[in-house]
C-alpha cells in the first residue's frame, strides 16, 4: 500500500491540507471486511449414550476411515456444546474449538476447519474431546445436551464412536466458581486416563447415538480461531510445607493460559492443585486439580486460566519437576503504537494494551477471571480503544458483540447485557451508551460496515422507542432492571440517563440517514435537539448541570457528558471546568469521559494532570501489567475489592489519539480523517495504528514545531497545528509544508529552524 507523508514545519494555526494518493510506500495492514455469514439447519446431532446433562461432562469421540486419496479440499464444519479439542491422525488440529453459545437465545456457532493438511492416503483417525459446561453463565447459554455436529462431505459417511472420559470430573474439594462462570473447575485423575485414545484401541467406546438437535440453527464462526503461542518453559520457586509444597512461577505477563506440569510420583494418587494469583477476585474463580498416576507424567489442564503467577500446590509424594504454559488468545496483534516524552503515559499505554488483549476471546470481557462477561458499558470503552491499538482482525469481535446485543433483544424490545448468557437484566445507561455515538456509530465510522448498521438499526430504534419524553421535555425515568450509572458516589442518575439518551439519539439519527426511511434521520435529530434544549432549560443552574431533584454533590460525570453530548454551549465551558477541577466522583469507567470533556473544552493540560493523579497507583504499580477495576484496588493492601484487569479502565487509550492528537475519522472507514493536535500535547509524541484504509502515523515535535503525518493512499487528511501564529515568532516566510518530501507551501526553511 502506498502512503503519502505530510510534514508541517512552523505552520500557521488552522492550516488544513488534503492528502491524495502518492507514490511513497508505507506500512501494510491486514485487510478487513465483514465475514460472509452462513447459517445451517441441522435436524440431528451426535451424542453419547452414557453422558448426562450434569455440568462438566467430558466426552471422547473417534471416527476411523480409509481414503483412497487425499481430497483436494476437506473443510469440516463443527458445532458443539460447549468446547472441543480436535486431533487428526494424532496431530492436534484445533486447540479449544467452538464458541460459547450463542448468537441469539436459540442458536449456536459452528467452526470451519481445514482437515486436508492432516489427512493421508489409507487409514485415518479423527478424535475429538468435547467439554460440556452443563450450566449457564454471564457468557454462555447452554443447549441442555452435550452434543456434536460434524459435517465433512469430503470424508463420506462413517460411524462415530464415543465414551464419557473417565479421568475428567469436577474439582469438588476446591471452592466452587461463582455463578457468573459457566465453566467448572476441572479435576483430572491420571489413574483413569485412556492412554492413546486419539489413535489407539477403541476398547470401551460405543457407537455414538443420534440426538434431536437442540443446538438450534448453526451460524458460521464470525471470529478467528485462537492464536496459540506454543508451549513454553517457566522457572519457579518452591516453598516447602508440612504436607505439600507450593510452587510459584511468574508468567511473562498477564495472560490467558493453560498450565503444563511434569510430575514424578513412584506411587500415584497424590493431589496437585493448579491455580493462579487470580483464583479469587472478590468471589471465587476457576482452579483445577490433578491426581497423579505412578511414574513420570505430563499433564496439560485444558480449561484456560488468567493471571500473572502460576501457583501449584503438590502433596508430598508427587514431585513437580518442570512447569510450562501454553498462552492462547484472540488472533490479533498490537499494531498500534504510542510514545511520548512522558514515561507515565507510555506505561499507561502498555498496560492498556495488555488489558485489552486479556479481555478478548469468545467475547469481550469485563474481566477474565471473576466474570468473563460482555457488559456493554465496558465494551463501549474497549471498542473505542481497539481502533487505535490492535490489528483490524479485532473488529470481528466488536461486530459479533453488536449483532449479539440486538439478536438477544427481549420481546418487550429491551436490550440488555451481558450477553450471551443467563442474566437478562437491563442497565439503561449502559444500553444507551452501546447503541449511541460511542458504541455502534463509532464502530461504523471506523469500519464502514454499513451491513451491520442496517442489520441492527430496527432493534436499536425499537429499544429507544421504549423511552418517553415528559411534560418538561426531559426523558421520563426509564426504570431498568438495574439502574446502574457508575461505581462510586454522587451519581446524578436522572441527568445521566437524559444525557446518554441524547448521545443515543445522535447515533440513531446518523444511522437513520444511512438506512432509515426518508426524513427519519432529520426527525430523530430534531428530537435530540429538543432534548438538548430541555436539559439546558431545566438542569443548568448557572454554574453546573444538576437534575432539579438531585441532592448529592455535583456530579463530574454529567457535566462531562453535557459537553460531549453537545448540550453545553461554549460559554458554559469555564464553569464546567471549575466543576471538573473540584469534583472527582467518577470511577475508571466514567473517568474516560471526564478526560475527553476536558480536552474538548480546551483544558487538556488539566486532563493529563487529573489522569496522572487518579491513575497513579495502578499505572506505577511494579507487580501488575494491566489496569485495575477501581481506584481502591490494592490501596492499603486491599486486593480483594476488584479485578486488577478490567476492560473499562483503559479509556484514555482512545482519548490520547482522538482528543490529544485529534486523529479521528470524518468519513466512514477512514476515507477522510482529521489530525488536530491539542496545545496540551507533550514535547514529543508519536502515534501509528492500522485502519481499514491503511496505516496512519503522526509524529509531533513541539519544541521544533514539526508535525509529520503519514496518510494512506486513497484517503484525505485535514491537518492543523496548535502553535498559534508562529510566523511572527520565526520571522517572515519561516513556515513550510512538505508533501512526500517536497515543499508545497512556503519557502525552504533552514535546518536550524525546523
Amino acid at each position: 500500500m502506498t502512503m503519502r507523508k505530510l510534514f508541517l514545519t512552523g505552520a500557521l494555526f488552522g492550516l488544513l491540507w488534503a492528502c491524495k494518493p502518492a507514490t511513497e510506500s508505507g506500512g501494510e495492514t491486514r485487510p478487513w471486511e465483514p465475514p460472509v455469514a452462513e447459517t445451517v439447519e441441522a435436524a440431528h446431532t451426535l451424542g453419547c449414550a452414557d453422558a448426562t446433562a450434569e455440568p462438566n461432562q467430558w466426552i471422547a469421540f473417534r471416527r476411523d476411515f480409509t481414503l483412497e486419496a487425499v481430497p483436494q479440499e476437506a473443510p469440516a464444519r463443527i458445532a458443539v456444546d460447549s468446547k472441543y479439542w480436535l486431533w487428526v491422525n494424532g496431530e492436534l488440529a484445533v486447540f479449544e474449538g467452538g464458541l460459547k453459545r450463542g448468537p441469539n437465545p436459540r442458536d449456536s456457532y459452528f467452526d470451519t476447519v481445514d482437515l486436508k493438511p492432516y489427512l493421508k492416503k489409507g487409514e485415518n483417525r479423527i478424535a475429538m474431546l468435547l467439554w460440556y459446561f452443563g450450566k449457564d453463565g454471564f457468557s454462555h447459554h447452554g443447549s441442555g445436551t452435550p452434543q456434536l455436529w460434524f459435517d465433512c462431505p469430503a470424508l463420506g459417511e462413517g460411524q462415530w464412536f464415543c465414551r464419557v472420559h473417565p479421568a475428567y470430573g469436577t474439582a469438588v474439594d476446591l471452592p466452587e466458581p461463582n455463578y457468573r462462570l459457566p465453566e467448572s473447575s476441572i479435576a483430572f485423575d491420571a489413574r483413569k486416563d485412556i492412554e492413546g485414545w486419539q489413535t489407539g484401541s477403541l476398547e470401551g467406546f460405543a457407537p455414538a447415538v443420534t440426538l434431536e438437535n437442540t443446538l438450534g440453527a448453526l451460524h458460521s464462526r464470525p471470529i478467528p480461531q485462537w492464536k496459540d503461542f506454543g508451549v513454553k518453559d517457566i522457572a519457579f520457586e518452591t516453598h516447602p510445607g508440612p504436607e505439600s509444597d507450593t510452587l510459584v512461577a511468574r508468567l511473562p505477563h498477564n495472560m490467558q493460559m493453560t498450565p503444563v506440569l511434569t510430575v514424578d510420583d513412584p506411587e500415584g494418587g497424590h493431589r496437585i492443585v493448579i491455580e493462579t494469583d487470580h483464583a479469587k477476585v472478590g468471589e471465587e474463580c476457576l482452579r483445577a486439580e490433578y491426581f497423579t498416576k505412578a511414574g513420570t507424567q505430563e499433564y496439560e489442564s485444558l480449561g484456560w486460566l488468567s493471571g500473572e503467577r502460576l501457583i501449584i500446590t503438590a502433596a508430598h509424594g508427587a514431585k513437580v519437576t518442570a512447569l510450562k504454559y501454553r498462552e492462547t488468545g484472540y488472533d490479533t496483534t498490537p499494531d498500534g503504537s504510542f510514545s511520548c516524552s512522558d514515561p507515565f503515559f507510555n506505561r499507561f499505554w502498555e498496560k492498556g494494551l495488555r488489558t485489552i488483549y486479556v479481555n478478548s476471546r469468545d467475547n469481550f470481557f469485563d474481566c477474565p477471571d471473576r466474570e468473563r462477561a460482555q457488559w456493554w458499558g465496558d465494551i463501549v470503552t474497549i471498542l473505542g480503544e481497539s481502533f487505535y491499538t490492535y490489528s483490524p482482525s479485532l473488529y470481528y469481535l466488536i461486530r459479533k458483540g453488536i449483532r449479539e446485543l440486538c439478536d438477544w433483544q427481549r420481546p418487550d424490545d429491551i436490550l440488555f447485557s451481558p450477553i450471551p448468557g443467563n442474566y437478562g437484566v437491563e442497565l439503561p445507561c449502559q444500553m444507551l451508551a452501546a447503541v449511541g455515538h460511542y458504541g455502534i456509530w463509532n464502530y461504523y465510522m471506523n469500519t464502514g460496515d454499513l451491513e451491520t448498521v442496517a442489520y441492527v438499526f430496527p432493534a436499536v430504534k425499537r429499544y429507544l422507542d421504549t423511552y418517553h419524553i415528559g411534560q418538561d421535555g426531559l426523558v421520563e425515568w426509564h426504570d431498568g432492571d438495574w439502574n446502574w450509572g457508575d461505581w462510586g458516589d454522587n451519581r446524578d442518575m436522572r441527568l445521566l440517563q437524559n444525557l446518554w439518551y441524547v448521545l443515543a439519539l445522535q447515533g440513531l439519527s446518523d444511522m437513520a440517514d444511512l438506512v432509515g426511511e426518508d426524513g427519519e434521520g432529520g426527525e430523530i435529530w430534531g428530537r435530540m435537539l429538543a432534548l438538548r434544549d430541555a436539559v439546558n432549560r431545566v438542569c443548568w443552574t448557572g454554574s453546573c448541570y444538576r437534575y432539579p431533584d438531585y441532592k448529592g454533590e455535583t456530579d463530574d460525570r454529567v457535566n462531562a457528558l453535557a459537553v460531549l453530548a453537545g448540550v453545553a454551549q461554549r460559554e458554559k465551558y469555564e464553569a464546567i471546568f471549575e466543576v471538573l477541577k473540584a469534583e472527582e466522583h467518577a470511577s475508571p469507567y466514567m473517568e474516560k469521559y471526564v478526560m475527553e470533556a476536558l480536552f474538548a473544552i480546551g483544558h487538556g493540560d488539566y486532563a493529563l494532570e487529573r489522569e496522572r493523579r487518579r491513575y497513579d497507583f495502578m499505572v506505577n504499580h511494579p507487580d501488575h501489567d494491566t489496569l485495575f477495576e477501581n481506584w481502591e484496588v490494592g490501596v492499603d493492601g486491599d486486593w480483594d475489592c476488584g479485578s486488577i484487569n478490567h476492560a473499562w479502565s483503559g479509556g484514555p487509550l482512545a482519548v490520547f489519539p482522538a482528543r490529544m492528537l485529534g486523529v479521528v475519522p470524518e468519513e466512514a472507514g477512514w476515507k477522510r480523517f482529521s489530525v488536530h493536535p491539542d496545545p496540551a500535547i507533550f514535547d514529543e509524541c508519536s502515534l501509528s495504528f492500522p485502519t481499514v484504509a491503511g496505516t496512519i502515523a503522526v509524529a509531533y515535535d513541539g519544541k521544533a514545531r514539526v508535525l509529520e503525518v503519514t496518510v494512506p493512499e486513497g484517503t484525505t487528511a485535514e491537518v492543523s497545528v496548535p502553535w498559534g501564529n508562529v510566523s511572527r515568532a520565526l520571522g517572515p516566510g519561516r513556515h513550510q509544508v512538505k508533501l512526500a518530501g517536497k515543499v508545497v507551501q512556503g519557502p525552504p526553511v533552514p535546518d536550524s529552524n525546523r
